[in-house]
């Protein structure tokens, strides 16, 4: 999932931007609202941790835009993340367009919790937890197993596994794949998503002795649970 923290004070967006990388996310950062405006229009990011008090356009007209500027996808999660915590400010924040509204100063595993339950609103049933047969996906212990055993992967293919869980039985592009599991510092022309594609597959195969993830000659990749994929 590729999330964009927008927030003026460089050090606590770095610091963010740094802890949610550890989880697996792709994060960008933008320190203005007509940044984070000009990257919205460029990326398709599926949550913006955005604070309110910017430089130079408010973050509630920030998430305005958003929800009505057809220049935006409308279906972008958006946090509010700021110091301001009357009930005026929230109300005004969640009527603007927020699906959630966090209050400065905060603790990172709550902001964790927070980002986890807004993106798990994309995936059927919004569980922690997601399921393709018997492989398992724990979003909030960053753990996949397979019946009792443990699957180790790296950071990068937890991520990518859980972007292709979340959207089982899509053909899934390679530019798509690069847009929500990797940050603007990933070069375009890199064959980076192919090749972590190729060994996900291997250590899924590995542990499970099934094949998810299917290549789509011209088109991209499909992730099934084996019952699907063997009809």
């Amino acid at each position: 999932m590729r999330l964009l923290v927008v927030d003026d004070e460089e050090d606590l967006a770095s610091a963010v931007a740094e802890a949610l990388r550890r989880e697996g996310y792709a994060v960008d950062v933008a320190l203005t609202g007509q940044d984070a405006l000009d990257r919205l229009i460029v990326n398709p990011y599926d949550l913006v941790l955005l604070d309110l008090t910017l430089p130079d356009i408010d973050g509630i007209e920030v998430c305005r835009l958003i929800r009505t500027d057809a220049m935006f996808d409308p279906t972008t999660r958006v946090l509010m993340v700021t110091a301001r915590d009357s009930i005026a400010d929230r109300v005004t924040g969640l009527d603007q367009g927020a699906d959630d509204y966090l209050v400065k100063p905060f603790a990172l595993p709550e902001l964790s919790a927070r980002v986890r339950t807004l993106l798990r609103r994309e995936t059927a049933g919004g569980d922690a937890v997601l399921l393709a047969g018997e492989l398992a996906l724990d979003t909030a212990r960053q753990l996949v197993s397979w019946h009792d055993q443990t699957i180790e992967l790296t950071t990068k293919e937890f991520s990518l596994l859980r972007y292709f869980m979340s959207h089982q039985g899509e053909v899934l592009s390679q530019e798509r794949l690069l847009e929500h599991v990797w940050d603007e510092m990933l070069d375009p022309f890199t064959n980076t998503a192919r090749v972590t594609v190729g060994t996900l597959r291997r250590k899924l195969a590995a542990a499970t002795g099934e094949n998810f993830i299917e290549t789509v000659i011209g088109s991209g990749y499909r992730f099934t649970a084996p019952e699907v994929a063997d009809r």
